[in-house]
């Protein structure tokens, strides 16, 4: 999933609408659907003086990136839940909400979809394995890191790991993160299209998910700016949809084509597409 500024997720206040967001999803945790409330996949929902209210029936043993993504995701197919704002604040919300508090709840969070992810129990995991089997090298910088469980998992594996995103708020729930369980993971808060790392500076530059939210100039600036710091490869993976997700921040729909088109947009020693969960450029920087 995508994350905004999250830069309040380490407190333990509730999450309030914000200037841009009038009137933001709150959530609240109910192992059983609250009176009056309308039972949607796994959370329901009602709707209270202009605003939408969620109840969630997750917990420290149960809350995952998998299960938040699934049950937002029925929210938006029943027209529920819409755009990419709500759906960012309905899942920060429902993850504080699942233990006593927020210092509680993050932990679990990942501990939990890390697991899932190692463990190949979400629908994501095949994309995880199939971006670390890529990897040349013994460095790695992971691109728009969201959360990080990508560089997370990296680092476990003995890798060298930097990552960076748009969002201060995921880069620094994703310091802490690394932090608590001892993970040398080096997250900073840089843009795809100009990023603040030297030439040749990691092995492999990974984008995961990423150029879907981007124009199509800035996917090729973001190539080649990926181009630039690695050394040795280049892992882009993106997911085929029949229309873009705009709860994801999905801005194209991309499609086979569009990968032999970036890799004939920008100069490289090298390429390779594959079609697995979605599709697959690896690219070879030039000498």
């Amino acid at each position: 999933m995508t994350a905004t500024d999250l830069a309040t997720t380490s407190t333990s206040a509730p999450v309030e609408p914000s200037p841009a967001l009038p009137f933001a999803p709150r959530a609240l945790r109910s192992p059983l659907v609250p009176s009056g409330f309308t039972r949607c996949g796994l959370l329901s929902w009602r709707r209270q003086s202009g605003a939408l209210l969620i109840a969630h029936p997750f917990d420290e043993r149960s809350i995952s990136d998998a299960v938040v993504v699934d049950g937002l995701v029925a929210l938006v197919e029943a027209g529920v839940l819409a755009g990419q704002a709500q759906f960012e604040s309905a899942a920060t919300g429902i993850i504080r909400t699942a233990a006593d508090t927020p210092a509680d709840a993050w932990p679990a969070f990942y501990d939990n979809s890390l697991r899932e992810l190692s463990t190949g129990a979400c629908a994501f995991a095949p994309v995880h394995r199939r971006a670390r089997s890529l990897i040349a090298g013994r460095s790695v910088l992971e691109v728009g890191s969201c959360f990080g469980f990508f560089a997370l998992a990296c680092a476990l594996d003995g890798l060298e790991v930097s990552a960076c995103d748009i969002s201060p708020g995921a880069v620094s729930l994703l310091s802490l993160a690394a932090r608590r369980v001892g993970l040398p993971v080096v997250a900073t808060v840089g843009n795809a299209t100009a990023l603040p790392y030297a030439d040749d500076s990691a092995d492999t530059v990974t984008l995961i998910h990423l150029l879907e939210h981007l124009d199509p100039a800035g996917a090729r600036t973001a190539l080649g700016e990926a181009l630039r710091v690695a050394r040795k490869r280049v892992v882009v993976g993106v997911p085929f949809e029949d229309k873009p997700s705009p709860h994801f921040g999905h801005l194209v729909r991309l499609t086979e084509d569009d990968l032999y088109d970036w890799a004939r947009s920008v100069p490289h020693a090298g390429a390779e597409i594959l079609v697995d969960h979605g599709g697959w450029l690896i690219l070879t920087p030039e000498p």
